[in-house]
């Protein structure tokens, strides 16, 4: 059985799908996967046991320069494929639904009451109906499970083995904190993660991925005894790096949401989102602002995540460790 999976960003809602191979491949044991995938985030789907081959799609990259000539090299890319038995677009957006649209063979995709942009369910040959409110991880796992025609339960995921590859395993105590995210008021204010930092009982390793958010670090490093800043990571030594700590604390975003995929312990820190953006276990748990969350109007300028106290986080911590 051949199976394209059409997830291009962003890494956690990546991460979050990824949990997907182990559970076709306990069913199907002889399915080829490939997995389409925005050329950013293809490093830490690379060289998976569990997928057949990673076609990176430059979408970003063809958004910044208009290239006819690119999009044409996309279209000739996705219609010289072999034929697929199903073609899954994971991610329910119009620019997902049109590179699935030109593989060859048949697409599954959310219906338009389910996907986050309805008119990408125009391009389906079949839909599931799934509600948008669940977990997100539910939504990934339960739009591929229906296509492919396996029995869903929360199981599937609750015994999940960790998703990635990991060369080593440490046992040296230390805490991630994952300081940026992709808005302002997804991140946890940069003067409470330093007082954080001195409350908490390992050495806290700061996870940046931008020039600004490198500044951060170092400002939260001086003025913190018990900050180290992270050095620069590959997408892969990010997996191993936060796979080898011992917990790990961050925003709504992908760094922290590879703990999960892991089976490592992790805190996420909620504002303008809610804990819909995970899926919530005994080593994975979360803490939420007193903001009210429209899941369907997502107020971009609620930065009440700056009202979780340190000290709520550290009762938190106590409790995982």
């Amino acid at each position: 059985m051949r199976i394209a999976i059409v997830r291009l960003s962003a890494l956690g809602d990546i991460v979050n799908t990824a949990v997907v191979l182990q559970i076709i491949h306990n069913v199907y044991p002889d399915a080829v996967i490939d997995w389409f995938v925005e050329e950013a985030f293809a490093p830490i789907l690379e060289n998976h046991s569990l997928i057949n081959e990673v076609i990176p799609i430059p979408l970003k990259r063809l958004k910044k320069t208009r290239s006819f000539a690119l999009l044409k090299e996309i279209i000739r890319t996705l219609k010289s494929r072999e034929h697929y038995d199903h073609i899954i677009d994971a991610q329910g957006l119009l620019k997902s639904a049109l590179v699935a649209l030109f593989l060859p063979g048949k697409v599954h995709g959310f219906d338009s009451k389910s996907a986050r942009e309805g008119v990408a369910s125009w391009f389906y040959s079949s839909v599931s109906s799934i509600p948008y409110d669940i977990s997100v991880i539910r939504r990934n796992v339960m739009v591929i499970t229906q296509a492919l025609q396996i029995p869903y339960t929360d199981a599937l995921i609750e015994k999940k083995t960790p998703v990635f590859d990991c060369s080593t395993l440490s046992h040296e105590p230390k805490i991630a904190l994952v300081i940026g995210a992709s808005w302002p008021s997804k991140c946890y204010p940069k003067e409470r993660f330093a007082l954080l930092c001195d409350l908490l009982p390992y050495p806290c390793h700061l996870i940046w991925g931008s020039v600004g958010e490198y500044d951060d670090a170092l400002w939260i490093q001086a003025s913190s005894k018990n900050a180290i800043v992270a050095p620069k990571m590959s997408l892969k030594e990010l997996v191993d790096f936060i796979s080898n700590c011992s917990l790990t604390v961050g925003n709504d975003t992908g760094p922290t949401h590879i703990a999960w995929s892991m089976n490592r312990r992790s805190i996420t820190l909620f504002g303008p989102t809610n804990e819909r953006m995970i899926y919530p276990t005994p080593i994975n748990a979360y803490l939420k602002s007193p903001s009210h969350v429209d899941i369907f109007h997502i107020n971009k300028n609620d930065f009440s995540i700056s009202e979780i106290s340190p000290d709520e986080i550290l009762q938190k911590v106590q409790e995982l460790l």
